[in-house]
Formats: C-alpha cells, sequence, structure tokens
C-alpha cells in the first residue's frame, strides 16, 4: 500500500499552500489561468461546467458535461451519493489538458437525468446503475473507456470493469472494490460497523423515506460532514451539487437503492442475471487503481480486504492530508493522476502490482 501526502489540505491554515501548489501543477499542465486558481472545495474556483449535453441512452435521456478532444481517450467519471458531477469539476479539466475526452453524467435520478418514460421503474438496484453506463457509452459510440468514480460511482465502474471487461480500459476506484449483492446486505455486521450504516436503517422505514423527501439538502449536508469530516466547503460548494437532488425522480432512487441492498425491495427481472454473477464476487481483471482518503468518515474497508479481487495490473493509494469520501473533489490532482497512471497500466503484464 502507497501512502501519499498530497499538496491539496483542506486545513484552513494550508489553503495558501494548497492553491499555490494547485497553481504550479496546472501551470506545467498548460491550463489556462481560470483553471490554475482553482481551489478544491471553493466554490469560486471553477464556476461550472460547459453547458450540459444530453443524449438517448436506454431508459434514461441523459444529461452529461464533456471537456477535452473529442478523439481523445475517452475517461467516464462517475459520482455517488449524494453528490453530483461536480465533484469532478476540478478533475475534469486536468484530464482535458492531458488529451483525454472527459464524459461526467448525472446518474439516474441526478440533475438533469430524466426517464424517457413516465412508467419505467425508479429502480435504483446496481446493475441497473451499471448497464445506464454501458448505454451511455453505446449511444457515444465509445467502445471502451477508462472508468473511474467514489461512493456509487466506484461501485457502478466496479461492475463495468467485471461483468464488461472489454469495456473497460482501466479502472480508478475509491474504497476499491464495492461489488455486493443481497445476500451479503442481509448478513449482520459488528455493532460499530452497523452504526456507520444509520441512514440506510432510516431509509427502510417510510418515516426515513418521508424524512429525505422533506430535509433532503440539510440530509445531505450532514452525510458530507460526516463521510468528510475534515473538508472545509462552504455553502455556495455544497448548493451547487445540492440542485442535483431536486430531481423529481431522487428520492425514489435513492430509497429504492438502499432498500434493495438489504432485500427489503425487488428489483427488475431483467438484472437478474446480471445479480446472480455480481454475488459470486468476480474478480476484475482490468488494469486498477484503487484510492482512500486517509479521513474518510464514511464505510470502508481496509484495503487488504479487497487488494484479491483485482487480478491485473493493480496499485493501491491512500491519500494523505485530511482527505475524506468525495475524494475526486478534496484531491482532484491525486484523482486525475491516479486515472493516467492507470492508463499506463493498460500495457502491463497481468498480476503485476506497482
Amino acid at each position: 500500500m502507497q501512502a501519499i501526502n498530497t499538496a491539496e489540505q483542506i486545513d484552513q491554515r494550508r489553503r495558501r499552500m494548497c492553491a499555490a501548489a494547485m497553481t504550479a501543477a496546472a501551470a506545467s499542465l498548460g491550463l489556462p489561468a481560470a483553471a490554475q486558481s482553482a481551489r478544491p472545495g471553493a466554490a469560486g474556483a471553477t464556476s461550472g461546467f460547459a453547458p450540459l449535453r444530453r443524449i438517448d441512452a436506454g431508459l434514461l435521456n441523459v444529461a452529461y458535461a464533456e471537456a477535452g478532444p473529442v478523439g481523445g481517450p475517452p475517461v467516464i467519471l462517475l459520482h455517488g451519493w449524494p453528490y453530483d458531477i461536480h465533484s469532478f469539476i476540478d478533475v475534469a479539466p486536468l484530464l482535458a489538458a492531458r488529451g483525454y475526452r472527459v464524459i461526467v453524467p448525472y446518474l439516474r435520478g441526478f440533475g438533469a437525468t430524466q426517464f424517457r418514460s413516465d412508467g419505467a421503474f425508479r429502480n435504483g438496484q446496481p446493475a441497473a446503475l451499471a448497464v445506464d453506463t454501458v448505454e451511455l457509452m453505446d449511444a457515444l459510440g465509445i467502445a471502451k473507456a477508462v472508468i473511474a468514480g467514489f461512493d456509487w460511482g466506484a461501485r457502478t465502474a466496479d461492475i463495468v470493469a467485471a461483468l464488461w471487461p472489454e469495456r473497460c480500459r482501466a479502472l480508478v476506484s475509491v474504497s476499491g472494490y464495492l461489488i455486493g449483492s443481497q445476500a451479503a446486505g442481509k448478513a449482520p455486521l459488528p455493532p460499530g460497523a452497523e452504526f456507520q450504516w444509520w441512514y440506510q436503517f432510516y431509509f427502510a422505514t417510510e418515516r426515513g423515506r418521508a424524512g429525505y423527501e422533506m430535509y433532503r439538502h440539510d440530509f445531505a449536508k450532514l452525510i458530507w460532514r460526516l463521510a468528510s469530516p475534515r473538508w472545509v466547503f462552504d455553502d455556495a460548494t455544497f448548493d451547487r451539487s445540492a440542485a442535483a437532488f431536486e430531481n423529481p425522480d431522487h428520492v425514489a432512487i435513492v430509497i429504492h437503492n438502499y432498500r434493495w441492498r438489504l432485500g427489503l425491495a425487488q428489483g427488475e427481472a431483467k438484472y437478474d442475471a446480471l445479480e446472480g454473477r455480481l454475488a459470486t464476487g468476480p474478480l476484475i481483471t482490468a488494469p486498477a487503481i484503487t484510492l482512500e482518503g486517509d479521513a474518510n468518515g464514511a464505510p470502508h474497508l481496509d484495503p487488504k480486504a479487497y487488494a484479491g479481487k483485482f487480478s491485473g495490473p493493480y496499485s493501491h493509494r491512500t491519500i494523505g492530508g485530511g482527505i475524506g469520501h468525495n475524494l475526486p473533489q478534496e484531491a482532484p490532482q491525486a484523482f486525475a493522476q491516479a486515472i493516467v497512471d492507470a492508463d499506463g497500466f493498460a500495457g502491463a503484464p497481468a498480476g503485476s502490482k506497482r
């Protein structure tokens, strides 16, 4: 396991050092002055993506941001809950400057992504989100991409890499191997671990569904603070992402996702075969780098617990400096570098460790 001490500190006393380090790094990549001045978590750093694009892909009309040359090697960045595409607001220009075509979609139930049919089941099960990603790639004419994400996005990226290895050039996954099953979700954990999943049990109740519907803004901000206890974000940064939770399907997707994990909600039969394969804990053969912040307050495993699930070229990195769960937004330089390095693994022999 490799420990990295980044300059991207969130402590107030080191903000000036952080800004200077990012300015120097961005300048070396040839980024414009606006991007060079970016500081993680600052609302004024990078105000937003270019106007969103939309495309029909499977069940969804997907809203997504795009950066970099159209002919560049594609990278797909997948956000988690309760976050949105702005987790990658400082990652995207770093990758675009390296010549990558960067695609950042809103997941189902977030932002401007919509179901194409009012009658479609608002399904949040993991296999459905992974199929969304493959269908987005099909719609965009992308045969193979580096796929990277955190939280729900990491789980989705893991699933795509495991079930469709021919579509995944390389993988970057925060918190490692997140593939599970309903059977695994029913197994009790030690009390301390169960305590960390308090919101999952809250969502299992109708009180929890109603509470999330009523207080989703405050709920999400609480999760941000618990999951990244040392990340100093301002209200404008949070509000920029919180707008994505006003999607009319957001609550239904989130509640179904967590109830499905506990076996309290049914999925759709068309995903049964995929979920059956995932329940076996398939190996990931794609070149991969897993990341963990040293101050991640969300539930996560020790990297040693999942290292054996990666049978291709593989490396783990722990990012130091008080980095929490929203690692791409808190440590964009480290996240972008992991993508570049994982892409470089693609020609390495299987089983090699770096």
